[in-house]
């Protein structure tokens, strides 16, 4: 018998660390060659590693959470043959978690201990302090504060009924928790307890959402945005969004509106080309891409994703919407990749199906610029001569201000609003 060390191999093209995001073994479970063993993530991606080798774990590399350097220690197994592992070695330590530096503890000159105070008399236990039976005399007002009676008013509970355990017999937020523990019954006829829950759950933020939380501290640190809303009338681009579906070829995907939104962004981006940028602000440098390579945002199960559609203004409506059909769908899957997730030089996200009016999208730093479609509604709109029921929306996009004008923020969104209430211009060759 010997061991077998499975190290953390290389994930990905110049990444030198990943997350541990979840262990598919234990500690003593026999594998078999390419059982998955553990889960890992870089950027956005997550990567199943898998054992090379069939064998028993005999050690694990650490916890959910923890970051790995590519070549550390994953697992150990114990393996029929010699192994990789010369006799003695011992197994690397798993990574021990950060602590903070403990403050240095102050000086404090001494004082004169004080006498000790007397010892507060013993509480009642809860069934003794409430008894549903217990009622005061009548007209007595039970003695209590106004945020307890508050308290009592919201939750239907006659305080005549709860003993209390202050002065003079005094009701105390206390007494009212040990009446819903012990089952006193609220006046309100559904004949329900209402019971406090003073339970607390730690969550761990790791994986995805850590990913998320790095990227949304990144965006409130380095970027000064500014938001820009305009309505947009697309009753036009709806009819003729329903007539190309209706119309469109077995096999095609459906269309969205946000196909067309691509294409209008294409349109308008080729004019304010400034737009469709990164910003490398500690090199104060604005990389300006050629291609129009669009993330748009996803919620999935494990969190947002923003998939990316490449060379969108080599693309048109159809292929678009096949696009982000197929993205969308590798997301909420899991099954997308690493190079899927990146590489986006401006942003959609919509929140339009939540009905929401207004947002003000967070960039996706380092971008320059992202766009929100907000709920499409049917208004009345003064035509001139009368009220018409127009289907609209808004759109709600933000700026990196440091880099990006308010004036060419209006333009860009101006430009997409014309193409938009005048959908055949999208499809007009410059």
């Amino acid at each position: 018998m010997g061991e077998h060390v499975i190290k953390l191999p290389d994930v990905g093209e110049g990444v030198a660390e990943a997350e541990l995001v979840e262990w598919m073994v234990e500690i003593g479970k026999q594998v078999r060659e390419d059982d998955v063993l553990a889960a890992v993530m870089t950027d956005k991606a997550t990567v199943e590693i898998p054992a090379p080798v069939e064998g028993k774990i005999i050690w694990l590399g650490g916890k959910a959470g923890d970051v790995l350097a590519v070549g550390s220690p994953l697992v150990r197994l114990e393996v029929d043959g010699p192994g990789n592992v010369k006799p003695g070695e011992e197994p690397a330590p798993a990574p021990a978690p950060k602590e903070e530096p403990k403050p240095e503890p102050k000086k404090v000159e001494a004082k004169p201990e004080p006498k000790p105070a007397p010892k507060p008399a013993p509480v009642a236990s809860a069934a003794s302090v409430v008894s549903a039976g217990v009622k005061r005399a009548e007209g007595e007002k039970p003695l209590a504060s106004p945020a307890v009676r508050k308290r009592a008013l919201d939750n239907g509970v006659d305080l005549r009924r709860v003993s209390g355990s202050g002065p003079a017999g005094r009701i105390t937020h206390e007494d009212l928790d040990a009446y819903f523990q012990s089952g006193g019954v609220s006046s309100g006829g559904g004949g329900k307890a209402l019971i406090a829950d003073t339970s607390v759950k730690e969550v761990p933020v790791i994986g995805l959402r850590r990913k998320i939380a790095e990227k949304m501290q990144a965006a409130h640190d380095r970027i000064v945005p500014i938001t820009y809303v305009d309505e947009i009338d697309v009753t036009a681009l709806e009819e003729l969004r329903k007539q190309l579906n209706d119309t469109r070829k077995e096999g095609r995907a459906k269309l969205t509106i946000l196909p067309f939104l691509m294409r209008a962004m294409v349109k308008a981006i080729s004019e304010q080309p400034h737009l469709n940028a990164t910003f490398d602000d500690e090199a104060g440098v604005i990389h300006q891409y050629g291609g129009c390579h669009i993330g748009v945002a996803a919620q999935t199960l494990n969190g947002l994703m923003v998939p990316v559609v490449r060379h969108a203004e080599a693309r048109d409506i159809w292929d678009c919407a096949a696009e982000v059909a197929r993205l969308s769908e590798a997301a909420k899957t899991g099954k997308a990749s690493r190079e899927e997730l990146s590489g986006s030089t401006i942003t959609i996200t919509s929140l339009g199906a939540m009905g929401g009016i207004v947002t003000t999208p967070v960039i996706n730093h380092p971008e320059v610029a992202i766009v929100g479609v907000n709920k499409m509604q049917v208004l009345p709109k003064w035509d001139g001569a009368q009220f018409t029921p127009r289907k609209v929306m808004n759109l709600s996009s933000s700026f990196d201000h440091r880099v990006i004008d308010g004036w060419d923020a209006a333009v860009f969104v101006q430009r997409i609003k014309a193409l938009l209430e005048n959908p055949a211009m999208i499809f007009i060759q410059d």
